[in-house]
Parts: structure tokens; sequence; C-alpha cells
């Protein structure tokens, strides 16, 4: 639960809005205005140079404007939230439950990162519920290291299901019995609670032992431990410490009320977990992404399939009877997307299906508390990162306060009624391709966000904190996490206006402040980093500066580190998010102009999956010396703005200057910057070693010539797939190449070649 704000923080944030607005105001009137007042039109570099500052200045308090908005709806929303109680959920969901599907999509990610992930998924207690991780490697790596970690990855289903197998069958039993002796004797007896009592001992204890199997950890494994685990092992033991005061005083819950405790035990313990590797299919799509990873799982969801063995691999053609398939795919009502890299609360499911399942929700398509950091982060940079992180999850709250959700993909349960209703169909290859959410950009989340607006669905952030993901640990799988989320929003610009002019004279219009948030959640890291560039490095005339823009933005400042502080960080750290994101103006403009060039050549932009090892991922060259180049300009600034004796502009840079190398030296470090300039001079010097096509390996004995037949089969020929196919000559057929370039060259060719030419 958020702690619940006071009345004196919502006034605050009240006056903060008012303050942004009013010195805005008075800034362009008395200073931009009365320069044009006093010295008329001024020139024409003056007045170029005021219209594009009043512009930034605009579009920059334009944005800090949304954030004290978004925030003050997330507080109101804190403030008011009562949570559910355990015994109406119970309750709800003794009466009816549908199922549930949990797709946990996985791409080179390490073992126990997985572990963790779907452990966290099938303790929920939820009653009817499915895990498949969706396994995007590739099924035949040739490096043995990669082979065992898939290996290790493959197995952590079975391993899930196998030690869940004794707690399940003990529970099931357990209220069998239960069943039985209510229907022999109505009430609910003393010997009854004490066998609950013990029930939930054994659960606890069970998970305890859990806790203790492995050693060290890192401060993420030990979230897991203490939370996750830890935590539903402390609600088992404080239930079974209730029961036996129950039992103590000869009294006992009723009849209702233990089968409903008999069954969360059954619940929380019963899963089934499984795994699905789309790429082992030539039937589904392959595109690198994880959208059609995801998509690829839905699109077979509630059908039959029979398997047929091809030479590029398995095909599942769909049938009608059941009995003739040999892979059946069960479907779900909900369907619950999990980052490989994330972790649920107990009762994440539990409540956001039963808050789905409430009538004035039943057009919320998406459901989901925006994941925050996990706590105890060892590095400066992992910190000031997951620092990010927590105030996103507010304004995420805030913004679903004022009906401006946006699906945020780490985490979200998820309507599949809804899916159905945006899936583009399309045929590739002869195979149909089901697009449930959309792959055009890397932000597929967000885009998909948009197609559920303008079939008249809804999305809500539930106000809770039930999900916790990992954030970057250093400076070069930051790069690689932020490069993404900055690539996208212009693309989707363009479909969200068209939304708006559909949903208009409608029932449900977009209103101005969901239209202000929207734009500025889309649009706003192009703006605001190609506005802070122009300020960086633009010698803007000094009478257009004032102190009423920092009066202007000093409330954003402030009640940024309120918010900070509400999410156990310092008050400081506002600074040093602002040295972070000066550091990060290269990758958030390379971002942008990726979105830039997509628009220009229709291509899409690869999926970049932000690296989750033990190492340190090296950075790029070019953001790794952006930085630094960033301080020495600024430096410059200053001594320049010095020398002219324009103070304000030299304060302004001398910030800067102070701020972006406070922040490289405490997250990037000068070692980690040598090490990785170094990699970026010399890389390109090393070149993977292939093969030669001239190289013809000695054989013992000369091969027979033989046909793939299964290719010629599925393929019709030669021409269509020249490398999976054998040509065999004709029974006394003379057979002569002029030249090897007449026919494909690989190794089985080159031998068969010279095998042909021995007949002939």
């Amino acid at each position: 639960m958020h702690p619940r704000p006071s009345d004196g923080k919502l006034l605050r944030g009240r006056l903060g809005i008012l303050a942004t607005i009013i010195f805005w105001a008075v800034y362009v009137i008395y200073t931009v205005v009365r320069e044009f007042l006093n010295s008329g039109t001024a020139g024409f570099r003056f007045t170029t140079e005021a219209l594009a500052y009043v512009v930034i200045v605009t579009v920059l308090m334009f944005s800090a404007l949304m954030y004290l908005i978004s925030r003050q709806g997330a507080l109101q929303r804190f403030q008011h939230h009562q949570r559910v109680p355990r015994g109406v959920l119970d309750d709800h969901f003794t009466e009816a439950h549908s199922a549930l599907t949990v797709l946990v999509p996985s791409y080179a990610e390490e073992p126990s990162v997985i572990r963790a992930t779907l452990w966290s998924a099938a303790l929920q207690e939820y009653p009817t519920i499915r895990l498949v991780l969706l396994i995007d490697d590739d099924p035949h790596p040739a490096d043995p290291a990669v082979q065992r970690r898939l290996d290790e990855t493959r197995g952590i289903a079975n391993e899930i299901n196998d030690a869940l197998a004794e707690p399940s069958r003990r529970f099931s039993d357990a209220l069998q019995l239960f069943a039985l002796e209510l229907d022999d004797a109505p009430g609910v007896t003393g010997d009854a609670v004490r066998r609950l009592s013990a029930h939930y001992r054994w659960a606890a204890r069970w998970l305890e032992t859990h806790t203790t199997a492995d050693g060290a950890r890192d401060h993420m494994e030990k979230f897991f431990v203490d939370e996750v685990l830890g935590g539903l092992a402390s609600d088992f033991g404080l239930i079974s410490s209730a029961l036996d005061a129950a039992a103590w005083e000869d009294l006992a819950p009723s009849p209702k009320r233990m089968m409903e405790l008999h069954r969360r035990l059954v619940w929380t313990f019963t899963a089934t977990v499984d795994t699905f590797e789309r790429k082992q299919f030539s039937s589904l799509s392959h595109e690198a992404n994880k959208a059609m990873n995801l998509n690829a799982y839905i699109g077979l969801m509630g059908g039959n399939y029979r398997r047929e063995e091809e030479p590029n691999g398995s095909i599942l053609w769909p049938v009608q009877d059941e009995s003739e398939a040999d892979f059946i795919v069960p479907d779900a009502v909900y369907l619950l997307t999990l980052d490989a890299d994330s972790v649920l609360l107990r009762d994440y499911c539990l409540r956001l299906v039963y808050f789905l399942e409430q009538s004035e929700n039943s057009r919320v398509a998406v459901t989901q508390t925006p994941y925050s950091s996990f706590r105890g982060a060892p590095t400066r940079l992992e910190r000031l990162a997951g620092a990010t992180t927590d105030i996103q999850h507010i304004l995420h709250q805030g913004m679903s306060h004022f009906g401006a959700a946006f699906w945020v993909g780490a985490n979200a349960v998820i309507r599949k009624r809804a899916l159905e209703d945006i899936v583009e169909v399309e045929t590739v290859g002869g195979f149909e391709v089901r697009r449930y959410v959309q792959d055009r950009t890397v932000i597929e989340d967000t885009e998909s966000s948009i197609d559920l607006g303008v079939h008249g669905w809804t999305l809500v952030n539930y106000p809770e904190r039930l999900s916790y993901s990992a954030t970057p640990p250093d400076f070069g799988s930051l790069i690689v996490q932020r490069r993404r989320w900055a690539n996208g929003g212009l693309l989707i610009l363009p479909k969200f206006l068209t939304q708006v002019r559909a949903r208009r004279g409608t029932d449900n219009p977009v209103t101005f402040l969901e239209l202000c948030l929207r734009l500025n959640y889309i649009s706003s890291i192009a703006w605001a980093n190609v506005g802070l560039l122009f300020l960086l490095v633009y010698p803007y005339d000094s009478r257009l500066l004032s102190p009423i823009v920092l009066l202007a933005s000093l409330p954003y400042f402030l009640l940024m580190g309120s918010d900070l502080r509400y999410n156990g960080y310092k008050f400081s750290d506002v600074l040093r998010i602002y040295g972070l994101n000066l550091i990060l103006l290269p990758v958030n403009l390379a971002g942008v102009l990726k979105s830039l060039q997509q628009a220009i050549t229709g291509k899409k932009i690869p999926f970049a999956r932000t690296p989750k090892v033990k190492s340190r991922t090296s950075a790029p060259l070019l953001f790794i010396l952006a930085p630094y180049a960033i301080v020495a300009f600024s430096a410059f600034t200053v001594w320049r703005n010095i020398s002219a004796e324009s103070w304000g502009n030299a304060l302004f840079a001398a910030v800067n200057t102070v701020l972006a190398l406070t922040t490289i030296l405490t997250t990037i470090g000068i070692w980690n910057s040598i090490v990785d300039v170094w990699l970026g001079l010399t890389n390109w010097l090393w070149i993977e070693r292939k093969p030669g096509r001239d190289f013809v390996p000695a054989l013992a004995t000369p091969p027979s010539p033989s046909l793939n037949w299964r290719s010629v089969l599925y393929h019709g020929g030669i021409s269509d797939y020249p490398q999976l196919t054998t040509p065999v000559p004709k029974s006394g057929e003379v057979v002569r190449w002029s030249n090897e370039k007449d026919f494909p060259v690989s190794s089985t060719s080159r031998e068969l070649h010279s095998r042909a030419k021995e007949l002939s």
C-alpha cells in the first residue's frame, strides 16, 4: 500500500501547479513582451531568438506542469484508495472464477532471473492459473555455454512442477477430507481448526525452507526471498496463529470460511508451468521482438493442432476434432504478460482480476500496478535508475486518475476479449500471422494502448505496489533501455490524433486534460531533449534570461524531491537525476532520430533487449564520449559567458558542468570510461573468422549421392531453397559442369560435384 498522503501534501501540490502557470505567464508578459514594447522589433536576430526561447521554455514548462498534474492525481488516488479485505476476495472467487494464463517472454535471460519470476507467478493465490515460459532463444545454439544455459532454462518448468507436487497433493487431500466431514456433520470441530492451523504452519515452513536454500544473493534475489517467499510465509504463519487462538477459545470460523481457507492453500500451491518455443515451428512468425513472441502463442490459444515435421521445422495445422490433435493450447479469459526479470507479490492476480470482474469495470481491457524498482540497489547508477522508475510509477497512477493511462509492458492483466478486438491478421508465407500486440515500434505497449482506446476500451492502473522489476545496473545497459524508450513515440502520435478525431462526438470524447497528458507522454522525450540541447549549445541573448524562469521551474524540482523522499530516496537525488538526464541527452536524441529514420524508410527498428547479466555491459563509443563532450562544452560556455559578463548563462552552464561531471564520476567511472573507449576503438579490428568457400574437407569414403526428399516435397524445387536440396544424376546419365559457379556452392554440393565427375 502507498502511504496515505496528508492534506498538506495535496495542498502543496495544488500551489505548485498554480505557481508554475503564474510564473510562466509573468515571464512571457514581463520579460519577452516588455522587450518588444521597449525596443520595437529589436532586429531579426533578437526576434528569432526570443520566439525560439519562448517556445523552448513553454514546452519545458508544459512537461513540468503535466508532471505536477499527474502526481496530484496519484496522490488523490492514494488518499482515497481502500484495500479490498481478503475475506471479500476469497468469497468472490469461491462462487466463480475464470482461467488465467501467465505468459513470460524470455530471450537470453539468466536462468536464476527466470526462476524467480516463474516462482512469483506460480505462488499467486489464484484458483486456476497456468504459466507458459515463451523461450525465444535459438533452439540449436552452437556455443556449448549457451546450450547449457538454454537446457537449464527449459528445465525450470519441470523443476517448479515437481516442487509444487507435494504441497498441492497434501492440501487437495485436506480440502476433500474437510468437505467429507461437513457432509457428515455441518458444524466445525476444534480438531478441524487445529488441523487446518497445522497445514498453514507446514506451508509456512515449506516456504521458509526455500528461503534458506541458497547462500549469497544479490539485492534482487534477496527481495524475492524476503518479500515473495517470506511475505507469503509470514501470512500463513499469522493465519496459523489466528486459528490456534480460535481453537484455544473453543471457537471456530464458519464452515464457509473454513472452506475458503482450505481453498487458499490449494490455490497457492496448484499451478501448471510449461514452456513454448516459437522458433521450433516454421509456421509461426520469427520476427525478433517481444511483441511477436507473445502474439505467436496468443494466436494459438483455444486451438487444436496437428504437428507435422518439415525441413524448416515443425508445422502446426489446425484441426477441429480434439482427438486428431497432438498439440492443444488451452484458452483463458485473462492473460498476464510478465517480463522475465519481474516479480509479483502474492495477491497480484487475485486483486487485479477481482477489479476487472466488477460491473463498473466491464470495459477495462488492461489493469496493472506499474512496476517499481527492487530495493537495496548496490550502485549509485542502479539506485538513480530505480528512482526514476518509482517516479514513473506515480505518474502512471496519476494519468489513470484522469483517464489517460498507458499499458506499461513489464506486467499487466489483460482481458483476452479486448485483444481479439484489436487483432490484425495477415498471411505470411502461406501461414496466418495474428498481431494482438503491435510490433511496429519498440514501445509496443504504448501503441497497443492507443489501439484499445480506438475500440472503446480503457486502461486502469491499480493504486498499489504489487510488482517489481529489475533496473539497469550499469551505464551500458541503461543506454540500451533509454534509447528504446525514446524510440517510437513520434510514430504513435498520428494514430493517437486519429483516435481523438474518432472519439469526437461520442459518449466518451477525449478531454482536454487527457489530450495534454497523452501528448506529453508520447512526445515529451523528443521536445524536452531537443529543447535542452538548444539551451546547452546556443548562446541566447541575456535579455531573455530572467529569475522568473527559475521560479517557474522551482515547484517541479521541489515537488519531485518530495516524491523521491516519499518513495524512500533522498531529496538531493533530484539533482543527481538531472545530471543523469544530462549525460543521457545523446542517448535520448539517438532514439528520437531512430523514430524519424523509421518514419522515412518504413523499416522496423530492431528490438534491443536490456541486458541482464552479472558482468558489466560496455557502452558504445559515441555514448561514452558524449557525456565528456557535454562537460567540456559546458565548461567552455562558463568561461565564454564570464568573459562576456553574461552571468545568467554562466550560472546555468556552471550548474550543468558540475552536475554532469559528478554524475560521470559516480555512475560511469573513469576506469570504465577508459575501458569502453578502448573497446570502441579496437573492436572493429577483430573480425569473426568464417570458413573459406574453397575449403573441402577430406573424406575417408566418398559419400553416396542422396536426395533431400523432404525439402523437395515441401518446397517444390531447388529454385526455392537450393541449400536444402541435393541433385542426384540419373542412372546412366553423364553429368558435366563447366564451372562450379553453375551450381550452388556448399560443402555437400562440392562433394557431390566431385562424386558426379567420377561417375561420369
